[in-house]
């Protein structure tokens, strides 16, 4: 029985991986995902990145791997996950949940930053009103999510959508590659 699971998980996984790759829109709104980082950074702007549950994980990894190292040394790069527990709690229990990445994206952003917003469903309602608050401010908004019309890819300047599968964690396994990718070609963009 082990044996089947593992054999079938890998084929869906490879399956979501082809298909990802054989939609058109995939490479071109990957390229431009890294040219609006590129800019933000280049500009002496920030990368601020939200998520829920294994999304917010993504979106640590995403900021610890530009602030830290991905391959090779070199400077860190100015980025930022809303992931605070002790904020994310306080502003949960004085305002609500919906807020949480809001109020930090109201605090920290500025017009020039960039926010990545990862929602596998696309209709996370906090991470959608984080992206409009972002908007407001000047920000370019970077959404990963799932194929598909969502709220999240309705307001995004840049949307990136994984093949939508019947469960989340393949959605996911599509977001932390390309999340990978757009942070080998940013360093290189960026010329280290």
């Amino acid at each position: 029985m082990k044996h089947e699971i593992i054999l079938h998980s890998l084929d869906q996984a490879r399956r979501a991986l082809d298909d990802f790759l054989a939609a058109p829109a995939t490479v071109p709104t990957m390229e431009a995902m890294v040219d609006a980082m590129k800019t933000a950074l280049a500009g002496g702007g920030k990368i601020m990145s939200c998520g829920n549950g294994g999304s917010l994980c993504d979106a640590t990894h995403f900021a610890e791997e530009l602030t830290g190292r991905f391959r090779e040394n070199r400077r860190p790069l100015a980025a930022m996950a809303i992931n605070d527990p002790a904020y994310m709690t306080c502003v949960g229990n004085d305002f609500s949940f919906g807020d949480i990445f809001t109020r930090w994206v109201q605090a920290f952003g500025k017009a020039g930053d960039v926010l990545l917003a990862i929602s596998t469903s696309g209709n996370s309602s906090n991470i959608v009103q984080a992206a409009e608050k972002a908007q407001e401010l000047g920000m370019k908004v970077i959404a990963l999510t799932a194929e598909g019309d969502t709220a999240i890819s309705r307001i995004a300047d840049i949307t990136l959508r994984a093949p939508r599968t019947p469960h989340s964690d393949r959605i996911q396994e599509i977001h932390i590659k390309v999340i990978h990718i757009v942070i080998e070609a940013l360093e290189k963009e960026l010329g280290f």
